[in-house]
């Protein structure tokens, strides 16, 4: 992060104390959209006159003071209900079924701490892939390397922070869909535990595995919006009813106590070189050398994938039916085949992962935190078909989130932090490595990413574009 690009807390603090204004900070986020946005295509509509009037607002208002986000710009996924647009989640139907009536909860939460909304993000469609290649709405691409992908299903929240768009986004992760574009794009991201934000007024995927969460350049903006999004809701099922637990006053008391580990297995073998060498810089970091296994890592990945086949496919029958044209054909075709799996498939998925998640929570009685590669290379080019990875060829979409699936379908805490230089090939490009924790402790993982990030080896720099 350079001067040029403050971040959410430098620019709320500036606003506070009367140094700028939350109109400029606005505008200086819409100029530099303007300047990159045809290279990084990473939003589906901007908000300019919305976002300048909401400046305005907090420019005059009282408790300006206190709003620990005043005038700090963010963006979402298009997944998440925005007043006046249409939840487009990534598709073209959905853009034919009228505007949303109110913005999504965590949206109103963001910005009653005084954060400015600029505009929708793109993604992979209905959230189904890991690359943000999208029929209807063109690729965003990686802004270290216009020539590679974002990844996804979040890749346009990746890239707008990556690009110095906006400090502050927001993303969905139900595979990975947060982890994967943050490790591409070499950002901070994270995915809280299940339930623990809220997901009133977000298009869903996986009801039953759908996270949200933050996306920034340093992890005191990470903690500070993901503070702000916490809080029970009556109105999501899944929501945990538990008071909000701050962590931002945590991040700098630093390590002492805390028992690492370092995930071997699949997680030892999933990937090419750069992943691995990102882990061992990492372990070294921390001063660990525990290896941890989780047993059946393969069989719980599988369930997640039945799980998400089913229940996504079943979401959207009805367009299948009526209106098939108007899928990408990619998605189309996977969700006709996955409308076809057996109910007794997705209830022995389900019975491996709680199988799973109960021996993973046995892990966490010897150590607080794990450690494994984010994702399997660097970003790929835009339309790679295939990945050589643990000496087999894989389909390049779907093996982005070899590493995150596992982790995803037991809903633990995980904060993706970004290392470069790693891939001799490629030493401008990023790669992210996941930080896990026991449910709850986003305290841990956010710990654990700022200590990293406090001794250089963890940065999320803009890109030159």
């Amino acid at each position: 992060m350079t001067a040029s690009y403050p971040g959410a807390l430098a620019t709320a603090g500036a606003v506070r104390s009367g140094a700028t204004t939350a109109r400029a900070a606005v505008q200086a986020s819409l100029d530099r959209i303007a300047a990159t946005e045809t290279r990084v295509n990473a939003f589906t509509a901007l908000l300019a006159e919305r976002a300048l009037r909401r400046a305005d607002q907090i420019d005059r208002h009282v408790l300006r003071p206190q709003m620990r986000l005043a005038g700090a710009p963010f963006a979402v996924k298009n997944l998440f209900d925005v007043a006046g647009l249409p939840t487009l989640a990534g598709s073209k139907i959905e853009a034919t079924r009228g505007a949303a009536a109110r913005d999504a909860l965590l949206v109103r939460r963001l910005e009653s701490a005084g954060a400015v909304l600029v505009g929708a993000l793109n993604m992979d469609e209905y959230a189904y892939g890991f690359t943000t290649e999208n029929t209807h709405a063109g690729a965003t691409r990686n802004p270290h390397d216009l020539s590679r992908i974002s990844g996804g299903s979040s890749g346009g929240s990746a890239a707008a922070v990556a690009a110095g768009q906006v400090p502050l986004t927001l993303g969905s992760d139900t595979n990975g869909s947060i982890r994967v574009p943050a490790s591409l794009c070499g950002t901070f991201g994270l995915k809280p535990t299940f339930g623990r934000l809220p997901r009133t007024g977000s298009y869903p995927f996986v009801a039953g595995l759908d996270h949200l969460g933050p996306f920034a350049r340093s992890v005191a903006d990470l903690a500070l919006a993901y503070d702000v999004m916490q809080g029970p809701d009556p109105h999501d099922p899944a929501c945990a009813q538990r008071a909000a637990e701050p962590v931002s006053d945590q991040l700098a008391t630093g390590l002492d106590g805390l028992r690492i580990g370092v995930l071997g297995g699949w997680f030892r073998e999933m990937a090419q070189p750069e992943a691995f060498a990102a882990v061992d810089q990492v372990a070294q970091a921390l001063g660990t050398t525990r290896l941890i296994e989780w047993p059946e890592v393969a069989r719980a990945r599988a369930a997640a994938f039945l799980i998400t086949c089913a229940e996504g496919a079943t979401l959207h029958l009805p367009d299948l039916q009526t209106r098939p044209q108007d899928f990408d054909p990619m998605t189309r075709e996977r969700f006709l085949a996955n409308a076809l799996i057996p109910a007794a498939w997705v209830a022995q998925a389900q019975r491996v992962r709680h199988w799973f998640a109960r021996r993973v929570a046995k892990s966490f009685e010897t150590v607080d935190v794990v450690i494994a590669p984010a994702t399997p290379c660097v970003a790929p080019a835009i339309g790679t078909e295939w990945l050589e990875i643990a000496g087999q060829r894989l389909p390049a979409r779907a093996s982005m989130g070899l590493l995150t699936q596992p982790v995803s379908c037991i809903g633990l805490p995980v904060a993706t932090v970004p290392l470069w230089g790693l891939n001799p090939a490629a030493p401008h490009l990023p790669i992210g490595v996941q930080i896990i924790a026991a449910p709850w402790r986003e305290d841990l993982v956010l710990r654990v990413a700022a200590a990293l990030e406090a001794r250089g080896l963890c940065s999320a720099p803009v890109a030159p574009l």
